[in-house]
């Protein structure tokens, strides 16, 4: 292929840069190579830089005609050539280059060898891009299920459009509040964008590990585990995060095993509870509190003067009965904060 390319160049360049250009992709189809290093060829070759963007299967990658890589945001310029991932699609692979009257021979064949290659590892890693049947409630259920047996789990990701067969494919269960659960593929954090994202809500909802098929119904489980230190900052209740994923909780996540909603309060959660009715900004002052690095931050937080706080907190002392300005004390009100919430969520 390099000596027929050699010919083809000295007879027509474009011809000969064409057929360079398939052996390249050829190469890296062969070796099995990723998304970045088929983006990064796409740029290096059309010397400009090149962007993917699969919204439904969390993909964004941008790397510079020089091989680095530097994801950004925003959409595609209208000029800029491109090439979809699936016949009649949109298109999800750009070379950035202005100004030009349409892709050129060697631009063309750039982008329809790269979005061959780039398609064949995101089936091969994340699945097909999720159609219609994603959506079934029965096919996710039988999917996290833990006493549904295997096969029937697997016939049911398979019906979810899953990986299966690829034992580094990935996928996360999330708990939503008020609301079906799903299932979403998993990727490095530069693959994944800040929530909310495709296929996270916005809303609260935790999300479990990352975890091969057979393993969902463990994701599922942590899920709903963090779903329950999630928070809507709903009045007279402190913001809290509204999404939590369980691989960041740490020990904390034990609390959930000991603490169950609706039952009797522990000593500790009693003084809280009982501080709490006793003044309005009792709440927020606390969780500022216990959740900032000093005092000067939790009188920002809640916009009040240093001494105000210091005054907050010498009355909150007294209800509690221990101080909440020690590294001991703020640790034992950050426990009693926790399971607080823990009893009262779901």
């Amino acid at each position: 292929m390099k000596e027929l390319a050699g010919r083809l160049a000295a007879v027509d360049p474009d011809a000969g840069a064409a057929v360079a250009v398939i052996a390249y992709f050829d190469r890296l189809v062969e070796t099995r190579a990723g998304l970045e290093a088929l983006v990064r060829g796409a740029a290096v070759l059309a010397g400009c830089a090149a962007r993917l963007v699969d919204e439904e299967r969390w993909v964004r990658l941008r790397v510079e005609p020089d091989g680095r890589r530097t994801d950004t945001v925003g959409g595609p310029a209208p000029g800029w050539p491109g090439a979809p991932l699936v016949p009649g699609g949109p298109p999800a692979l750009w070379l950035e280059r202005e100004g030009a009257d349409g892709p050129s021979v060697v631009d063309a064949v750039i982008l329809e060898r790269a979005s061959a290659a780039v398609r064949s590892v995101l089936d091969r890693t994340r699945g097909r891009a999720p159609g219609p049947p994603v959506d079934d409630p029965a096919l996710v259920e039988t999917v996290l299920e833990a006493g549904a047996p295997l096969p029937a789990r697997l016939h049911a990701a398979r019906g979810l459009g899953l990986d299966t067969a690829d034992p580094a494919a990935r996928f996360r269960a999330v708990a939503v509040a008020d609301g079906p659960p799903r299932i979403v593929p998993d990727g490095p954090p530069p693959v994944l964008p800040p929530v909310p994202a495709p296929g996270l809500p916005t809303g609260r909802a935790g999300v479990g590990p990352a975890v091969a098929v057979a393993d969902l119904p463990r994701s599922w489980a942590a899920a709903r585990t963090a779903l329950r230190f999630t928070a809507d900052g709903g009045s007279p209740e402190p913001a809290g995060p509204p999404i939590v994923h369980a691989d960041e909780l740490g020990g904390v996540a034990l609390l959930a095993g000991l603490v169950v909603p609706g039952a009797e309060p522990a000593p500790d959660v009693r003084a809280v509870q009982a501080a709490a009715a006793d003044a309005p900004w009792m709440l927020r002052t606390l969780h500022a509190v216990a959740s900032t690095a000093s005092l000067r931050a939790a009188a920002a937080e809640i916009n009040v003067h240093h001494s105000t706080l210091q005054d907050r907190l010498t009355h909150a002392e007294h209800l509690l009965g221990w101080s909440v300005r020690t590294p001991q004390g703020r640790f034992r009100l950050q426990l009693a904060l926790t399971m607080r919430h823990l009893m009262e969520s779901q």
